[in-house]
């Protein structure tokens, strides 16, 4: 059987989600970038409603999803025709590896990513046979090596740029310096720009796509929008690129439930997205705490903090025993900001375990 499955899939890692535990006491899920609150009922009763009287499950999704598309081009700014919607982002990143990277004629181009950030670019160049490229970010404050970048550009191989801004695990907006690289980048080169934490940063690159025709950036229902479940992404780019992910993604990729989810969320994006400052002021009244306690932490500009500390491994099984789920990634620990009571209780489960040592 193995003869019949590529042999560098060997040494391929999945992606892994934190395996869930049982625990006499409620879990504490901050290991995967998710707002720690469900959608309100009023959104619940509206999408049940829709789903009852207008779902017709003997039949196939609009396999267009315009209308879909007309509520995120009023959101963004952009024409309708500038977007491609996936299931998930992880869809759209495929989909763009294959457009840009596959080569039939010759050797597949290589993807150049800046480590730690999100492993899902890595594994799925990986998986289409598209090599890796992985330079690194300087400890201090996670900035791209931007010498080491320019010398694996330089051997002419590099296909597309993969940057997330701000970065997952480390929380850190691309700087003046790095935005003026990518800016700098030529034209034969795609640039993704993952802006998956956009509601929580305020930044956006979207407005520069009209300059930059080889730029396409990724957005996500996932996060800020409360849509996890549903698995909807989008990708904003010039024609041309857009097109290219039309002409490739899988027919009836969204389901009718999941492109109706995130059509109310985009046109009741105002009541969805309240809580983000309630989200922000959780995370730096977090990140002083935690720093207080004498662990290394970054500032953030995304729903989440990255630490790194000698005793990660530790830290990571004490707080998982007690029903608080992180996750250990790039050398470090990545924490969802949670509930106000969710963190309380991931301070003092620190604090116990910093005394205990």
């Amino acid at each position: 059987m193995s003869a019949l499955i590529r042999s560098d899939l060997a040494e391929l890692s999945p992606y892994k989600a934190e395996e869930p535990i049982n625990l006499d006491h409620p879990i504490d899920k901050l290991d995967a970038n998710e707002v720690a609150i469900d959608l309100p009922d009023w959104f619940k009763q509206k999408l049940g409603a829709i789903a009852q009287t207008e779902i017709l499950a003997n039949r196939y999704p609009d396999g267009e999803y315009l209308s879909l598309k007309k509520r995120l081009a009023e959101y963004t700014g952009v024409e309708p025709e500038q977007i491609s919607l996936g299931n998930g982002s992880d869809e759209l990143i495929r989909s763009l590896l294959i457009a840009t990277c596959l080569s039939s004629k010759s050797e597949n181009g290589r993807i150049l990513v800046a480590e730690p950030t999100f492993s899902m670019y890595g594994i799925l160049a990986q998986g289409l046979g598209i090599p890796v490229v992985r330079v690194p970010r300087l400890v201090q404050n996670f900035r791209i090596d931007l010498d080491a970048a320019n010398k694996a550009i330089a051997l002419g191989t590099i296909k597309a740029v993969c940057l997330v801004h701000p970065n997952s695990p480390t929380g850190n907006l691309l700087n003046s310096e790095e935005l003026a690289w990518v800016r700098s980048l030529p034209e034969n080169i795609l640039v993704v720009i993952d802006e998956a934490y956009f509601e929580f940063s305020g930044q956006t690159l979207v407005p520069e796509l009209p300059q930059h025709p080889n730029w396409l950036i990724l957005r996500t229902f996932s996060k800020a929008f409360r849509l996890a479940a549903y698995r909807v992404g989008y990708a904003i780019a010039n024609l041309e690129l857009a097109t290219a992910l039309e002409k490739i993604r899988l027919p009836y990729n969204l389901p009718t439930i999941s492109y109706i989810a995130a059509e109310l969320a985009i046109t009741h994006h105002q009541e969805l997205l309240a809580n983000i400052p309630e989200i922000k002021l959780e995370r730096d009244h977090l990140y002083g705490e935690i720093q207080n306690l004498g662990i290394e932490v970054w500032q953030s500009d995304a729903n989440f903090l990255y630490i790194r500390t000698n005793q990660d491994q530790e830290i990571l099984i004490s707080l998982k025993s007690q029903g608080t789920l992180i996750r250990q990634t790039g050398g470090g620990l990545r924490l969802t900001i949670g509930t106000p009571d969710q963190n309380q209780r991931t301070l003092a489960r620190l604090r116990n375990l910093l005394k205990a040592n």
